[in-house]
């Protein structure tokens, strides 16, 4: 049949361009920065003037503490004008309190929203991405941005955008009040912070460097240990400790190079910064000039007592507002990467969706590509009737697989189309796709839920009543009352269940599902005989009456399929029952006599 099909396929990659300059790359984070906090701007706006005011207020008490100093030492003071400082220093150090309070309520409660909102896109957004990205990026990628991305979201909406608004403030209040002190020394306190800043900036400027660095090899070092814990046993069997204990070394002698090597480059730098930042330090750059200033009759004891009050508190502001400028620019990285994984294309959904008609199961001429260029599935039709079972057999890499992730639209296909009930499944609604099918994968997956939440996956408006008939379909009931709390026990990672327990849970899933299309892809490929028994007659419960694809090396476990299909190198080379089949004397023939002799092949 030939078929005409207006869809897009899949679409081909975009000559290289340039890559973009440094300043561009920064104003792309940035927007994505300032999108993805578009909805709590006005509580960060907030968050930013309450901290500037907090700053403010908190400015108060040094300046009274050097003005009742200066007073002192004028002489000819009255205890008022003492008191009245003493007082404006309490209430400024009291307000201060007040509005840090209210600033850092404000800035959690934008940060747990926005991460909140973050949290909930992303995982809508993966459930509608295409199986083949996970697979492309792993659990890794998906873990960072989940996790190590927010996290340093959590830190600059939280904290460092405070942080650094406040610093700001400090400094250029500080500077403002000293140089209506005296300019010459405000200059010298200015200058002093600008070594401070520059030094930090020299100590800094490899860190990405060194920092991707020292993150490699730490990776080495976890996956060299994850790898001695988890093949303790083979290492022990075949005595090769020390060769995988050196690949342990190797990545440790690598870390502490890459540390060594950042530290040797900056050590002045950090030595300097570390120096300027102190406050003794800055106290003798500033008392040797004021002395020399007063000693030349520039400056007077009193105007130097507020340098050596504010002026060498400054510093302190200095660190929070370099550590928020290193948080905004991490920011911004992980900003940039969140709306990365935002924009990545979905499956696209119909504007009109269609219903199917039916179980009938057609494959028109499917053709399927993971790179674009080479095909794992070419040119396969087939048509499936209900109440039919249709097996899908072939050598490793043929495209079974691939078979069965397509029909329930893990992934497009490239060509041709799957049609369930009359209708392309990429007319139909995902949810209403996924409803219409059962299934059952070799790789058991496991909810950290009880037994009964793990059951009712496939229909979560399902009775206990209900439950417990699926469980005794699958000839799981039992095993699931031996349970320390039966169907209230929560299963982690097994809760203690054998392979085939675990697979006959799946089965009791799919048949509380009651979806009319079942698909099986190598369900019982690993389990030992008996299990293997045990999940064949859950098997025949819920295959009863639907449209059925089965996925099996073991050619016995097929051979009363209504069709089999043969698929070599991702295309149909055979096709018709058992007998016909092994009477044809083709590919199949061979599989079944190579079986039948011991040989799995």
């Amino acid at each position: 049949m030939t078929i005409t099909d207006s869809r897009p396929t899949t679409p081909k990659p975009e000559p290289a361009t340039e890559r973009p300059s440094a300043a561009a790359a920064g104003l792309a984070r940035t927007g994505a920065l300032a999108r993805l906090l578009a909805p709590v701007r006005a509580h960060l706006v907030g968050c930013a003037v309450l901290s500037a005011l907090a700053t403010a207020a908190g400015f108060v008490p040094y300046v009274a503490v050097a003005e009742i100093a200066t007073l002192a030492l004028a002489g000819g003071y009255s205890p008022s004008a003492i008191w009245g400082w003493v007082a404006l220093g309490a209430a400024g150090a009291g307000l201060r309190l007040v509005l840090v309070f209210a600033s850092s309520r404000l800035g959690h409660y934008a940060d747990a929203r926005t991460l909140h909102d973050l949290r909930v896109r992303m995982v809508r957004h993966l459930g509608s991405l295409p199986l083949g990205w996970f697979r492309a990026n792993g659990s890794a990628s998906v873990k960072k941005r989940m996790t190590n991305d927010l996290e340093e979201m959590h830190q600059l909406i939280a904290h460092a955008l405070g942080e650094l608004v406040g610093a700001t403030t400090a400094v250029a209040l500080g500077l403002f009040y000293l140089a209506s002190v005296n300019p010459v020394m405000t200059l010298v306190t200015a200058g002093s912070l600008a070594l401070l800043g520059i030094s930090y900036r020299i100590a800094m400027r490899s860190m990405t460097l060194h920092m991707n660095r020292l993150l490699a090899a730490e990776s080495r070092i976890s996956a060299a240990s994850v790898e001695y814990a988890d093949g303790i046993g083979v290492v022990k069997a075949f005595g090769t400790g020390g060769r995988v204990l050196e690949r342990f070394g190797e990545a440790v002698r690598e870390q502490a190079a890459a540390l060594a090597a950042w530290a040797d480059e900056t050590r002045y730098s950090t030595a300097a910064s570390r120096l300027l930042a102190s406050e003794m330090a800055l106290l003798g750059i500033l008392g040797a000039a004021g002395l020399a200033l007063v000693h030349a009759g520039q400056l007077s004891m009193t105007e130097l007592l507020p340098f050596l009050v504010v002026g060498i508190g400054l510093p302190t502001s200095i660190n929070p507002a370099i550590h928020g400028t290193q948080t905004l620019r991490k920011g911004r990285v992980c900003a940039q990467n969140i709306e990365a994984l935002l924009g990545m294309e979905p499956l696209p959904e119909p504007s009109r969706p269609l219903s199917p008609e039916g179980s009938r199961l057609e494959l028109d001429r499917v053709t399927f590509s993971y790179d674009g260029h080479t095909d794992a599935v070419r040119d396969v039709s087939a048509v499936c009737e209900p109440g039919t079972i249709t097996a899908l057999v072939g050598p490793s890499g043929a495209g079974k697989s691939t078979m069965a992730s397509l029909i329930p639209r893990f992934y497009d296909v490239t060509g041709g189309a799957i049609r369930l009930g009359g209708v392309d499944v990429r007319d139909m609604a995902a949810s209403t796709l996924l409803s219409s099918m059962s299934l059952v994968f070799q790789d058991v997956m496991l909810l950290r839920d009880t037994v009964t939440e793990n059951l009712r996956i496939g229909n979560p408006g399902a009775t206990d009543d209900e439950v417990r008939a699926a469980a005794r379909a699958a000839q799981i009931h039992d095993v699931i009352e031996r349970l320390p709390d039966g169907y209230n026990t929560v299963l982690g990672d097994g809760g203690g269940l054998s392979g085939g327990e675990r697979q006959r849970l799946t089965i009791a899933r799919a048949i509380l599902s009651r979806a009319p299309i079942v698909v099986l892809d190598e369900a019982t490929a690993s389990l030992d005989p008996d299990s293997e028994t045990a999940v064949h007659s859950a098997l025949s419960r819920l295959i009863a009456g639907k449209t059925v694809i089965v996925i099996a090396h073991r050619l016995h476990t097929i051979a009363g399929a209504d069709q089999i299909l043969v698929l070599e190198d991702g295309r149909l080379v055979e096709r018709g029952t058992h007998h016909d089949l092994i009477e044809a004397g083709g590919r199949y023939a061979r599989m079944w006599a190579a079986q039948q002799n011991g040989d799995p092949a």
